[in-house]
């Protein structure tokens, strides 16, 4: 876990030992530090805060309180601290006021969060200089239904939801693409929500002759439909999307259960290394750590590179690979990711990992 007193000690000790003497790459780091975020706040600064010192570079950190209208004195902030990148961004409220004085002082954002489709075609539509290191909305559901295509379409398929947003939404979006594909589900519905058994629904699977089960729902209601399928004797492939990531309690979910949704950096080859190396400072790489850690390397790279080569820094961001934690990452020319980060995970009891075999 993160102490939100060492992090606000930590970016002080940072930033005075910047006042003193700027090195390298001057680096904006927005996140709220305090607040009912201030523990996701605290993620962004201890990842950013350790990459950015691992780097020689120079921090400023600068409070998000992610208010309506907020985000001029945020820009002012960055601006006033001559920052030449800013990454952070827990919220579109801070972005849309912020972006607009950012683009007039040559300032590119790199947002580790906010996923607003309409945020991101105002600002390609009025320059702002706006790059999204989170997915956009709509990748979820997109991984969803290219692992269903790919995997499940000889298979009887049944899709059902919890009735929330969310949840209706993100199977609808599946169920349109399956029906574009030529592929009917052989059975789909709403299902209630936070019940103790759901007995009844997984016998209705089995009569309606499904194996493969999409739940747009959260995690614990996806447990217990594994639980009783499982004592049931029926035999279900369950697929959840990203609301998976979260406790493995109540009712601890059935191994071989599987994911559509952004990994655990920490779990992964390429976040291993770094995790290993935060856990020795102490902080445990949970959340927006990682990511944020993966926004400064980019920061303080992209704004490396486009001195020694006497480009803008917002033109060096497009189309470069950046070798990160979390990956390798690139930007295209609409400042979104170049390739989709929801992978395909599976339950193994203490995480989820990569599949360690093909969908059968």
């Amino acid at each position: 876990m993160i102490n939100l007193r060492g992090i606000a000690a930590f970016l002080t000790l940072l930033g005075t030992a910047a006042q003193g003497h700027a090195a390298g790459v001057t680096i904006g780091v927005v996140a709220p530090q305090g607040g009912p975020l201030g523990l996701l706040g605290a993620q962004i600064a201890a990842g950013a805060g350790f990459e950015i010192q691992q780097s020689g570079n120079t921090l400023v950190a600068v409070n998000e309180t992610c208010e309506d209208n907020s985000g001029a004195a945020v820009a002012d902030a960055l601006v006033n601290a001559k920052v030449q990148i800013a990454i952070g961004f827990l919220c579109s409220e801070t972005l849309e006021g912020a972006l607009p004085k950012l683009k007039d002082a040559n300032i590119p954002a790199i947002t580790v969060s906010a996923r607003s489709r309409i945020l991101m075609e105002d600002a390609l539509k009025n320059g702002w200089p706006l790059f999204r290191l989170a997915p956009a909305d709509g990748t979820e559901a997109a991984k969803i239904i290219e692992v269903i295509l790919k995997d499940w379409a000889a298979d009887p398929i049944a899709l059902i939801e919890d009735g929330t947003i969310h949840g209706r939404e993100l199977t609808e979006a599946v169920r349109n693409a399956l029906e574009q594909n030529g592929l009917k589900p052989v059975f789909t519905d709403t299902y209630r929500p936070g019940q103790e058994q759901q007995i009844a629904l997984v016998r209705r699977l089995k009569r309606a002759g499904a194996t493969r089960v999409f739940v747009g729902g959260d995690r614990n209601d996806v447990a217990v439909m594994a639980r009783d399928a499982k004592a049931e004797n029926i035999p279900l492939s369950i697929l959840g999307g990203d609301a998976m990531r979260a406790a493995d309690q109540p009712l601890p979910l059935t191994p071989g259960v599987r994911a559509v949704a952004l990994p655990e950096y920490a779990l992964l080859p390429e976040g291993g290394p770094a995790a290993g190396a935060l856990r020795a400072k102490g902080t445990e790489p949970e959340g927006y750590v990682l990511p944020s850690l993966a926004a400064a390397l980019i920061a303080g790279r992209a704004a490396e590179a486009a001195a020694a080569a006497g480009k803008p820094l917002r033109e060096t961001l497009v189309g470069t690979t950046f070798q990160t934690p979390i990956g390798a990452v690139a930007f295209t020319g609409a400042h979104e990711l170049s390739q989709n980060p929801y992978r395909l995970l599976e339950w193994r009891g203490n995480g989820f990992f990569p599949p360690a075999a093909p969908t059968q």
